[in-house]
C-alpha cells in the first residue's frame, strides 16, 4: 500500500517575524502620568494614511485628542496623543482600550465592533441591506425637505441618512430601502428614483451673472452599502465621505457674493447680529526647502473631531503627513503639518498653496454650526422624516445639518438637527414648542449652540521642536526603563 506524505509546515511560521523583531504595531495606554488625560503612545511600521487610520480609529470611539505629536521618518512610524473620553474623564473602558489596540496597525478589523446604526442592523442579513445614495447639489432653503418628500413619494423608507451643508453647497449620504418589503431596491427601480431626485436637485435657483464650474456639480449616486469594506461602516467612513462630497462641489470656491446669511444663516466675518466680527479659521503654508517640506499650520476655535477633519482633507488632496504637532488651550486650536505630496514635493506655487489653503479652512468650518440644535427621538414610520421636515420648511426653519438613524430594532428613530430661521437667526423657543405640537408625539429637545471666543493671548504655539523634543523624551524613558 502506497502511502502519501505531504510537507509539514509550522504553524508558528507567520508569526516568526513578530517574535524575532517584534509586533509591527505597539499600541499602549498611560493614564498615570496626566492627571486629566490618557496619553495614547503608538509606534508601528510607516505606511500610507496611517496617521488617517490612526485618527479615525480615536475619532470613533468618541475621544477628544487634546494635544499630539507625530513622526515618521526612517519608516517607522511614532505618535503620542493626549486624549479623554466624550465626558472629560480618562479613558477607563478596558474594551475600547482593547478596540483601539486591536484594530490600529491591524489588516483584520471587525467592523461590527462600531459600525453606523445602518451596518449594524443587517450584519445578519445582508440580502436586506438597504441601498445607500449619495447626493451633491447647490442648497437653498427647502430641500432637504423636499429630497425627503421626494423618497416618501417613490415609496421608499429612509432608515438612515447624514446631510451637511456649507457655502451654499449641500452633501447627503442616505440609505434607503423598499417601503413595503423593507428589502434592497432593484436597479430599474433605483434609476427612476435618481432620475426624480436629479431633477429637484437641479431646480435651484442661480443667479444669471453666476459662472461658478461647482453649480455643475448636482448628482444623485447610488453606491455600495458604506460598511461593505473591510475597513469600513463606521461614521467617520460616512462623515470622510460627505467632506470628499462637499469637497467634489468645490464648496471652498464661493465668492463673497455667496456667503450671504440667506438659505443658510451664516454671514461670513459677523456673527448672527451682525455686530461683532467672528473671528475665522486661519490657515497658512510655508515652505521648509532644506528638508524638502511644506508646512501647513491651522489655527481655530478647538472642537470635538477637528484633527480628523483637517488630516482626512490632506489625505483627500494627496498630501502625506510626515511630521504633525496639535494642542489647544483656552479653546483655541492650533496645528502643524510637515507635509508632502504624494510624489514627493513640496507645495511650489502660490496657486497650490491658496487652493489647499481654501479646501482646510473649509474642512474646518463644515462641522460648524451655529445655530440651534433639534434632536427629536420618534416611533418609526414611513414618510416620518419627510413630515418632519415639511413642518420646519412652513415655519422658515432652514437645515443646516442632518443625522437620522433607526435604532438597532427599527422600532425607534433618532434624528438630530442644526437649524436658523430664514434670516439667520436662532430659533424662537415658542416657534419650536408650537412645532412640537404639530409634530405629534415625538420627544424633542432644543439646544441653542453659542460659538465661544477665546482670547487671542491664549492661543498656543507648538513647533517642530516639540516633536523631537517628545521622542527624546520617550527615548530617555526606554532606557531609564531597562536600566
Amino acid at each position: 500500500m502506497t502511502k502519501a506524505f505531504s510537507p509539514y509546515f509550522d504553524p508558528e511560521f507567520d508569526s516568526l517575524s513578530e517574535r524575532i523583531n517584534g509586533p509591527p504595531c505597539r499600541v499602549t495606554f498611560d493614564n498615570e502620568s496626566l492627571e486629566d488625560y490618557t496619553i495614547v503612545k503608538i509606534d508601528c511600521v510607516k505606511k500610507q494614511d496611517q496617521l488617517l487610520e490612526v485618527v479615525q480609529v480615536l475619532t470613533e470611539v468618541n475621544l477628544t485628542i487634546s494635544k499630539g505629536y507625530i513622526s515618521s521618518d526612517a519608516g517607522w512610524f511614532m505618535d503620542v496623543f493626549h486624549v479623554k473620553e466624550e465626558n472629560g474623564k480618562k479613558v477607563s473602558d478596558q474594551s475600547v482600550i482593547n478596540y483601539i489596540q486591536q484594530t490600529i496597525g491591524s489588516k483584520r478589523i471587525d467592523p461590527s465592533k462600531i459600525t453606523t446604526q445602518t451596518s449594524k442592523m443587517y450584519d445578519t442579513n445582508p440580502q436586506q441591506e438597504p441601498t445607500a445614495i449619495e447626493m451633491t447639489a447647490t442648497d437653498r432653503p427647502g430641500l432637504f425637505s423636499e429630497i425627503s418628500a421626494a423618497l416618501a413619494d417613490l415609496h421608499c423608507n429612509i432608515v438612515e441618512a447624514h446631510a451637511w451643508s456649507h457655502n451654499d453647497r449641500l452633501a447627503c449620504v442616505a440609505y434607503i430601502s423598499d417601503q413595503s418589503s423593507n428589502t434592497r431596491i432593484d436597479g430599474h427601480r433605483l434609476a427612476a428614483i435618481k432620475h426624480h431626485l436629479n431633477t429637484i436637485l437641479h431646480a435651484s435657483n442661480i443667479p444669471e451673472d453666476t459662472s461658478l464650474q461647482s453649480l455643475q456639480h448636482k448628482d444623485v449616486k447610488p453606491i455600495g452599502l458604506i460598511g461593505a469594506g473591510i475597513s469600513e461602516g463606521t461614521m467617520t467612513t460616512v462623515e470622510r465621505r460627505l467632506h470628499q462630497l462637499l469637497l467634489l462641489a468645490q464648496d471652498f470656491d464661493v465668492p463673497p457674493v455667496q456667503r450671504r446669511a440667506g438659505s443658510h444663516g451664516i454671514s461670513v466675518g459677523v456673527d448672527s447680529n451682525g455686530e461683532k466680527e467672528v473671528e475665522k479659521t486661519s490657515v497658512l503654508i510655508e515652505n521648509c526647502s532644506e528638508k524638502g517640506y511644506s508646512i501647513v499650520i491651522v489655527q481655530c476655535k478647538d472642537r470635538r473631531r477637528l484633527m480628523f477633519d483637517t488630516v482626512c482633507t490632506l489625505a483627500d488632496m494627496q498630501y502625506v503627513i510626515s511630521h504633525a504637532s496639535v494642542g489647544s488651550h483656552g479653546g483655541y486650536a492650533f496645528q502643524e503639518y510637515f507635509v508632502r505630496k504624494i510624489d514627493g514635493g513640496a507645495l511650489c506655487s502660490e496657486s497650490e498653496k491658496q487652493h489647499a489653503m481654501k479646501c482646510l479652512e473649509a474642512a474646518v468650518e463644515r462641522r460648524v454650526c451655529e445655530g440651534t440644535w433639534l434632536e427629536l427621538c420618534a416611533n418609526n414610520r414611513v414618510g416620518l422624516l419627510s413630515d418632519i421636515t415639511r413642518v420646519l420648511r412652513e415655519k422658515g426653519i432652514v437645515v443646516l445639518r442632518a443625522d437620522l438613524a433607526t435604532k438597532t430594532d427599527k422600532s425607534i428613530v433618532d434624528i438630530t438637527f442644526y437649524v436658523r430661521d430664514i434670516v439667520g437667526n436662532n430659533v424662537d423657543v415658542e416657534l419650536v414648542k408650537s412645532m412640537k405640537r404639530e409634530m405629534g408625539l415625538i420627544d424633542l429637545a432644543v439646544k441653542n449652540e453659542k460659538v465661544v471666543k477665546p482670547s487671542p493671548a491664549v492661543k498656543p504655539r507648538f513647533s517642530i521642536g516639540d516633536i523631537f523634543k517628545s521622542q527624546i523624551e520617550r527615548l530617555s524613558h526606554s532606557l531609564l526603563t531597562y536600566m
